[in-house]
């Protein structure tokens, strides 16, 4: 199906049984739980979704299954972070023939790519299939920044569609927009900066806290497009505190925590990343404890 890049689009956890194995249906209930609450996409197997922590094979089975579930409700893009260039080419190409709508395209993981390199792997990795891609920007977090004047270079390959912007610099958007014009559609992929991103022309945004309070995320970017900044300041902070969680290098601990505390998930996930414990803990149950006694209500 084609791609309406605009609304919530959920950076979807993978959830995995004590024995560290998928649990496939726990899968299965929250992406209806998700589409159920009003989302406008899904990202399968992007940080949130404990990519790296994933065998081949497994990630094929993962996007598989959210395929044949979701069915056409809305599109269904493939996150691809390989470590070799080659690798990316073959996921990308797997996930056309598994019938996926779009790819969320990030640098070479592991090696720090220079500009020059970090260009050619991007060109590589479109040029693989004619999905529309997501180019993915985290340089907090993977070390490769793909800066205005890089997408500015990337301009011309036809099928970079959209743009995840998560550089902690909400200015990016602007300067992205002064070099390139309407040539890109904008994301937010920083949850704690949804808001200031929608007012820059970001017209969409992939969403980690979403995992656990879909349908409020879905209401604050209803309020945006609205132009009801009032109502969405409010709705936004009552959930920054959670949405801070979306920065920090244990994002997918703490966002699997939040889901489980609200009852939709289980917090496990696959060494050698750890559950949140000790006073860490206490401090997120405390901030969840504190949203839902002061969940907000809407029509």
């Amino acid at each position: 199906m084609s791609i309406n890049w605009r609304g919530v689009f959920p950076a979807v956890t993978t959830l995995f049984k004590d024995d560290e194995s998928i649990d496939f249906a726990a899968n299965a209930k929250h992406v209806e739980w998700l589409l159920e609450s009003g989302v406008h996409g899904l990202i399968m197997l992007g940080t949130v979704g404990e990519n790296g922590s994933l065998s081949a094979s497994e990630k094929r089975d993962v996007l598989k299954a959210a395929k044949e579930l979701v069915a056409g409700r809305v599109p269904v893009i493939a996150g691809v972070a390989e470590n070799r260039t080659a690798d990316a080419c073959r996921y990308a190409e797997d996930c056309a023939a598994l019938g996926l709508d779009g790819l969320m395209v990030l640098p070479g993981m592991i090696y720090k790519a220079d500009t020059r390199e970090n260009v050619q792997h991007f060109r590589t990795v479109l040029n693989a299939t004619d999905l529309p891609v997501l180019a993915y920007n985290n340089p907090m977090v993977y070390g490769v920044d793909i800066k205005p004047e890089t997408f500015a270079e990337l301009a011309d390959q036809k099928t970079l569609v959209a743009i995840k912007e998560s550089s902690d610099d909400v200015r990016r958007l602007t300067d992205i927009v002064n070099l390139t014009g309407d040539r890109f559609t904008l994301f937010c992929g920083v949850d704690d900066l949804m808001l200031e991103s929608g007012l820059l022309g970001a017209t969409g945004c992939v969403h980690g806290i979403a995992n656990a309070f879909p349908a409020e995320t879905v209401q604050l970017w209803k309020l945006m497009e609205e132009g009801r900044w009032a109502e969405a300041r409010t709705l936004y902070r009552w959930a920054t505190p959670m949405y801070h969680l979306d920065t920090s290098p244990k994002l997918v601990q703490y966002i699997k925590l939040v889901q489980h505390l609200v009852g939709r998930g289980s917090e496990m996930v696959r060494a050698p990343r750890l559950t949140i414990a000790g006073e860490e803990r206490a401090w997120v149950e405390a901030m969840v404890k504190h949203a839902l006694d002061h969940r907000p209500t809407f029509g």
